[in-house]
């Protein structure tokens, strides 16, 4: 009689709550508000606090993932800081400057390490939101079949069409998190170079010095040449002709790079003592001295046009000769007229 009747009140399938009611009160009508109560609406609300649960954990993830990314930044600025007032010791303006571009450049990177946690943080609420409101319709005896089957269509339809854009997006988040362009830098990206003007999570757009502006998707980007980070360096191989005397030559060079060394001119600012690493190479029409200097970012060449026009000057006074190529012409011809 007692099973009749649970089955009676709380079906042929009974929850655990409807039939400890049962058993307790013996009361169908009590079973039954029992099972509404801490059947579907109780679950549904399980699932919203697990939901929210998950949500704040992953924010809280994201959080400090982008904390770890800003603190690395705040430790290359204070690096790159000392290091700045270290070798500008003597030239107070210069160093404000230098220092004023570290901060900028790092108020950079922590804003962009600010938009894609915004950016992590919307990701990770869509998907727990998209979960629950599934989990909650399946509480509500809402058939999930012919939804789940539409989204996968859809997506297989999406990824399909769309995994170029995936694609670009990935590899858009990791030039963001491992910093390794930002705009104002000089870079080459194979196909593409010059001054990064822009970076999103899907495209990077560059003006090369012709002053046209590629937009290249960041999927596309094999592999990256900063030359704009922390520091630089001219490379000038210097010829002289083979009669020259290269110890006489080498004092010369010398002397116009530590004159340029020790200026300091604005757009040329050398942060080491410049040096001649030697006579690099033979070359067929004269011999190569190659002299090297470390500069600031992004002043490579014009310390090199700075170096070279005085090379020129200081040449021409010494008399060294700067050779060109020659040739040789032999002219035979017959001594009897024709």
């Amino acid at each position: 009689m007692i099973l009749a009747t649970l089955v009676d009140a709380c079906g042929n399938d009974p929850s655990f709550v409807c039939e400890q009611m049962h058993r307790v009160t013996h009361n169908d009508t009590a079973a039954q508000i029992a099972d509404a109560i801490a059947g579907a609406p109780l679950h549904i609300a399980l699932i919203l606090v697990f939901a929210w649960l998950t949500r704040r954990l992953l924010r809280k993830a994201i959080d400090r993932f982008v904390e770890r990314l800003i603190r690395r930044r705040e430790a290359t600025e204070v690096s790159a800081e000392q290091e700045a007032r270290g070798v500008f010791a003597k030239i107070q303006l210069k160093a404000a400057q230098t220092v004023e571009e570290i901060h900028q450049r790092s108020t950079r990177s922590k804003e962009r390490a600010l938009t894609l946690g915004a950016v992590l943080r919307g990701v990770a609420t869509f998907v727990v939101a998209t979960v629950a409101i599934l989990l909650i319709l399946g509480e509500l005896d809402v058939s999930l079949g012919p939804l789940l089957a539409g989204a996968g269509v859809a997506g297989l339809a999406f990824g399909f069409g769309a995994q170029s854009l995936v694609r670009d997006v990935l590899a858009g988040i990791f030039v963001l998190t491992e910093d390794q362009y930002g705009v104002g830098d000089i870079v080459d990206l194979g196909d593409a170079n010059g001054v990064v003007e822009h970076v999103s999570l899907r495209t990077t757009q560059l003006r090369d010095v012709q002053g046209a502006l590629w937009t290249v998707p960041n999927g596309e980007i094999k592999r990256v040449c900063n030359r704009s980070q922390i520091w630089s360096r001219a490379v000038l191989d210097v010829q002289v002709a083979y009669s020259t005397d290269l110890d006489h030559a080498m004092s010369v060079i010398r002397t116009v790079i530590d004159d340029v060394w020790r200026e300091q001119p604005e757009d040329a600012t050398i942060i080491e003592q410049p040096e001649i690493w030697g006579l690099e190479q033979f070359g067929d029409n004269a011999l190569v001295i190659r002299v090297v200097l470390k500069t600031e970012p992004s002043q490579q060449w014009t310390t090199a046009r700075i170096v070279r026009a005085r090379l020129k000057k200081a040449f021409d006074e010494s008399g060294i000769e700067i050779p060109f190529p020659q040739r040789d012409v032999w002219l035979r011809g017959s001594d009897e007229a024709p």
